[in-house]
């Protein structure tokens, strides 16, 4: 069972910074593709970012530009490193990873292992 613990969230301003982190219990960064994914309230989840276990990243197009994806197998850690943020980036945001080699499709229902959520709140 793969455990993951995200930290970084919290409330800035709009056009402020923060860099979410996602720590793994083992080392599956290195074969696992890892992903972000957000949800707001009383809307879906959805994807931000994903980079592969060969190191292919693929961004949703309202981060491209923003966001960056990056991670450090040797600390088992993913991050999100999140500039210019806007009010609509607002929700909660979840790590996850796929334990299928060479997949890598930034969608909930490819991920089988989730962390609980940090809160991101940017204000106006």
């Amino acid at each position: 069972q793969v455990h993951l613990v995200e930290s970084g969230g919290g409330s800035v301003q709009a056009g402020g910074s923060l860099r979410l982190s996602c720590a793994a219990s083992a080392s599956i960064l290195g074969s696992y593709s890892m992903a972000w994914f957000r949800q707001a309230p009383g809307k879906e989840r959805e994807g931000v970012a994903l980079i592969a276990s060969d190191g292919r990243l693929e961004y949703a197009d309202y981060v491209k530009g923003r966001f960056t994806i990056s991670k450090d197998n040797g600390k088992n850690t993913l991050y999100l490193q999140m500039n210019d943020l806007k009010p609509e980036d607002t929700g909660m945001y979840y790590c996850a990873a796929d334990p299928i080699m060479f997949r890598a499709v930034l969608l909930p229902a490819f991920f089988r292992f989730w962390g609980q959520g940090t809160q991101v709140t940017v204000s106006s």
